[in-house]
């Protein structure tokens, strides 16, 4: 059954095909109303890393259903945050261990920019503003995150006279460009009240990748100009890239570090802006005004709090990440035929993504129900094919993807070809 009332994410009502209707899942599967079994080549936008349904952490939510679903945060608190909070800052590097939970990852890299712009503000520097991102970079769908999306290639370029004006510049991969942030930052330094990067891997902007001497030069720059690093670790954190923080391959500490998508290991929304113990000085005062003046209605939800702590558990009792990171050959000798296929320009993998990129935008839609038909969930984006399944798929279910997108793509290459 679909209903006309739906108005569906990143999708054109009026041409739009029907969704598919799924009923269960379990593992690395999506079970549908007719019947049909899909195995899930992008853990739902990268949220399941344990695969669904996992019993510890449906146990866990299950038991603080019974005892508490929701309680505001402001004026109280309760142990799932409390644990949660004091775990989390144990597991990020370095000092990162002032927690402020939020909803959603968009909501995380707001209330970043909102910290970084008051640090300043906070210790009596005016001016300071703007944001430094990188081309090619996504951040989220709300305003403040919106603006430090790639201006020009982003799905948010025709909102461009109306957002905030940011500094854009490209990741400092080489001479050159590590020469242009310098000189970007010697001249507006005094404006740019952070920069912010997904590190290691550019996500929705195309799975880009860069290595971790890329992140510290940047981490190094930013530093040398006194300007803060924010971390947006929504799609690279908990073990995607191979470590459990992005940032950890690079020996980088962050000034302000975002996290969600895995969070909960793909049970309900939650996310954390987790920041340094010099930004969070800035804020303690005797003075209300100084305060951090941002609070989620369903800000440190129980019942997503006991299934952050679950989750934990299972990176904790089970060696996820060492599963990402050995999925990283498996991806690459998995995907290389594509190689040999027309208008494929590379293959390329890290952790647990794995790419196939084009030399054009394939037609999503078709391209989508092929591999429906193949009985896998793979959406494509740009001009992007790519895995990015649950850390623990089993090897028979990965080898099945990795045979269904080449399939898939073999037949409509050679077809436009």
């Amino acid at each position: 059954m679909t209903t006309q009332h739906l108005w569906r994410p990143y999708t054109q009502m009026k041409t739009a095909n029907a969704p598919l209707q799924a009923v269960r899942t379990d593992g690395s599967r999506i079970h549908l109303a007719d019947g049909r079994v899909l195995i899930d080549g992008i853990a739902s936008w990268w949220t399941a890393c344990h695969g669904y349904n996992h019993p510890h952490i449906r146990e866990a939510v299950a038991r603080q259903l019974e005892a508490m679903p929701h309680v505001m945060f402001g004026g109280f608190t309760h142990d799932p945050a409390e644990q949660l909070a004091t775990r989390l800052a144990a597991l990020c590097p370095g000092d990162l261990n002032h927690v402020f939970f939020s909803d959603s990852g968009s909501v995380a890299v707001e209330v970043a920019m909102k910290m970084a712009v008051q640090y300043w503000l906070n210790r009596s520097v005016t001016g300071r503003t703007k944001f430094l991102a990188f081309r090619e970079g996504y951040h989220g769908d709300t305003l403040g995150a919106m603006s430090v999306c790639d201006p020009d290639e982003s799905m948010h370029s025709h909102f461009a006279g109306w957002l905030p004006q940011q500094i854009f510049a490209a990741l400092p991969r080489d001479a050159d460009s590590v020469a242009a942030l310098e000189a970007i930052l010697t001249e507006k330094a005094g404006t740019i009240a952070a920069v912010i990067v997904e590190p290691l891997i550019q996500g929705a902007g195309g799975m880009r990748f860069h290595d971790a001497q890329t992140l510290a030069a940047l981490a190094r720059i930013a530093k040398a100009h006194d300007v803060l690093l924010i971390a947006d670790e929504i799609f690279t954190g908990f073990g995607r890239t191979g470590a459990m923080f992005a940032c950890d391959q690079a020996g980088v500490v962050p000034d302000i570090m975002c996290l969600s998508k895995a969070l909960t290991g793909g049970t309900m929304s939650l996310a954390a802006t987790v920041a340094r113990d010099a930004v969070f000085e800035a804020f303690w005062s005797d003075d209300p005004l100084k305060a951090l003046m941002h609070g989620p209605t369903f800000m440190a939800n129980p019942l997503a709090c006991a299934a952050a702590n679950a989750s934990l558990d299972l990176f904790e009792t089970e060696p996820r990440v060492e599963q990402a990171r050995a999925m990283e050959d498996k991806l690459l000798a998995g995907l290389s035929p594509c190689r040999a296929l027309p208008g494929v320009v590379d293959v390329r993998a890290k952790g647990a993504v794995g790419v196939v990129q084009l030399d054009h935008a394939p037609d999503r839609e078709v391209l989508k129900r092929a591999f429906v038909d193949k009985g896998v969930w793979i959406r494509p984006f740009g001009d992007i094919v790519y895995l990015a399944p649950a850390l623990n798929i089993a090897d028979a279910d990965l080898d099945q993807l990795c045979a269904a997108l080449i399939a898939v793509l073999k037949e409509n290459l050679a077809a436009r070809a």
